[in-house]
């Protein structure tokens, strides 16, 4: 049964992550893409109507990641300290994956494109420490 509990953790947290990673990406480069032909208020309209739809989406990611991701930690004792500075290092980009996140998905806010496609980029970084940290553990 742990070995269950382990892979349904597992992949709670590589889900979590790619919905929230893979809609601020995706987010990002419909918004850029859009502006070079839909007038502006048009965009913005969109870009509140569909921050709405991804907010409840976002909130569920984050706490999913914590979730999984406290789990994990706490299931596999026994890390170097190698492991530990890059978890460190991981972990800050989290957070601001994770602030961003909240603020690009709230209303009125002008520069959505932008810090969505930061955080994503932040968010793939992540994903290279982790597979690195899998690897190394």
């Amino acid at each position: 049964m742990p070995d269950v509990l382990a892979a349904i953790m597992r992949w709670l947290h590589i889900a979590s992550i790619t919905i929230l990673v893979g809609g601020l990406l995706y987010g990002s480069l419909a918004l850029k893409s859009m502006a070079s032909i839909v007038p502006p208020d048009v965009v913005q309209a969109i870009s509140e109507r569909t921050a709405a739809r991804f907010r409840p989406r976002v909130y569920i990611a984050i706490a999913a990641l914590i979730f999984s991701g406290v789990y994990n930690l706490l299931v596999t004792p026994g890390h170097t300290t190698r492991y530990l500075i890059l978890f460190g290092i991981k972990i800050l980009l989290v957070l601001h994956v994770f602030a961003v996140a909240i603020l690009a998905v709230r209303p009125n806010v002008e520069r959505r494109a932008r810090m969505m496609y930061g955080a994503a980029l932040s968010g793939m970084l992540v994903i290279l420490i982790s597979a690195y940290l899998r690897r190394i553990f």
